[in-house]
């Protein structure tokens, strides 16, 4: 089995942060989200990873470069646009072959990993097997009708009035039957080709498509506040671990991690909380569900259930929540006093209350 993984789509729901890096690489925990999804593929057994990418290929091999270092194989397969799941198969097939494959969201987080959905996929061997999670919403997904024995009835793209509260949630197990189906549809009324279109071909032509649920915890990290949250939620599972310095003025709490090249001074940090390689934290109060990226400086500060990217700063600053900062973003103190939450985009500067 090899596995498609879809990197190239723009961001538009996590701006001003995509508009300078791929929405693929925002940290959760002080991982990308991207490596978080090869660990998961990783897991299967499967090495030969497809990655697709747009015009921030650079960015994103920077990061993941061949692979190696995550104990797989990358291929960087370029789309000139994103014009559909559908689209990126097509694109694929060079590289996927004749084998079986799993295709694979970058931006989706499944936490507890689908190891045991590849195992149902390589036993029953259908024609595609897609994995659904109920959602409250499901007219902004591709909603799935089932039959009582799990098979795939009928697949419909955002449908204004669902039948189902199943919702794709962007990992698919496909044999090579999904090539000819792709290969078979025309775009949709916006202009792409819908992998729920293909695959809703393949179960009018009477193949085997089948649906596994997903029951672990689940996140489209396309928002910034399920960046938030999802962060939130695996920091829950921190294990206490100090490398860096933390001297006799500060106290950790709980679970914090503490990267080497560290340095805690004066501070109150609690946990769960990671603080990345090489950042300063002083005099400062870190609260729970907070992640501090690499080479970040944080002084005389407060902040909770947060996350900062690599290279920020903030300065006197107190009642942070709920804050997403970017890389060498700059925040700082200005006059009056209050509670503050911020989305700060790349290399900006912002002043607030202190």
């Amino acid at each position: 089995m090899k596995a498609l993984v879809l990197s190239g789509g723009a961001g538009t729901r996590l701006r001003p942060f995509s508009y300078s890096m791929p929405k693929q690489l925002i940290p959760i925990v002080n991982k990308p989200v991207l490596e978080h999804v090869l660990d998961n593929i990783r897991d299967l057994g499967v090495k030969e990873i497809g990655v697709i990418v747009g015009d921030r290929a650079a960015q994103i091999a920077a990061v993941i470069g061949d692979g190696s270092r995550l104990g797989v194989r990358v291929t960087y397969i370029p789309q000139d646009a994103p014009r559909g799941l559908a689209h990126t198969v097509a694109i694929a097939r060079d590289f996927l072959g004749d084998d079986d494959f799993v295709m694979y969201l970058g931006d989706n987080m499944l936490h507890d990993g689908i190891t045991a959905i590849a195992e149902e996929f390589a036993v029953g061997r259908p024609a595609a097997q897609i994995v659904v999670h109920p959602v409250p919403d499901p007219r902004q997904f591709g909603v799935a009708e089932l039959a009582a024995d799990g098979s795939v009835v009928r697949l419909v793209e955002k449908p204004q009035e669902p039948r189902s509260d199943l919702a794709l949630i962007g990992v698919y197990f496909f044999t090579p039957a999904i090539h000819a189906a792709v290969a078979a549809i025309e775009p949709s009324a916006r202009g792409e080709l819908e992998i729920t279109d293909a695959i809703q071909l393949l179960v009018e032509q009477g193949a085997t498509v089948k649906a596994s649920q997903y029951h672990g915890y689940w996140a489209d990290t396309g928002r910034v506040d399920d960046v938030l949250e999802c962060n939130r939620k695996l920091l829950d599972g921190l294990t206490r671990r100090v490398e860096g310095e933390v001297d006799s003025a500060s106290e950790l709490v709980g679970a914090v991690v503490v990267e080497a090249g560290a340095r805690v001074v004066g501070s109150r940090i609690e946990g769960p909380a990671v603080i990345g390689v090489g950042s300063l934290v002083e005099d400062s109060h870190i609260g729970p569900h907070t992640s501090i990226g690499r080479d970040c400086v944080l002084r005389s500060t407060r902040l909770e259930y947060s996350i900062t990217l690599d290279g920020a700063t903030v300065t006197e600053v107190r009642g942070l929540h709920g804050s997403l900062i970017g890389r060498s973003a700059s925040v700082g103190p200005a006059a009056g006093a209050g509670q503050h939450r911020l989305v700060v985009g790349d290399h900006t500067r912002v002043e607030v209350a202190a």
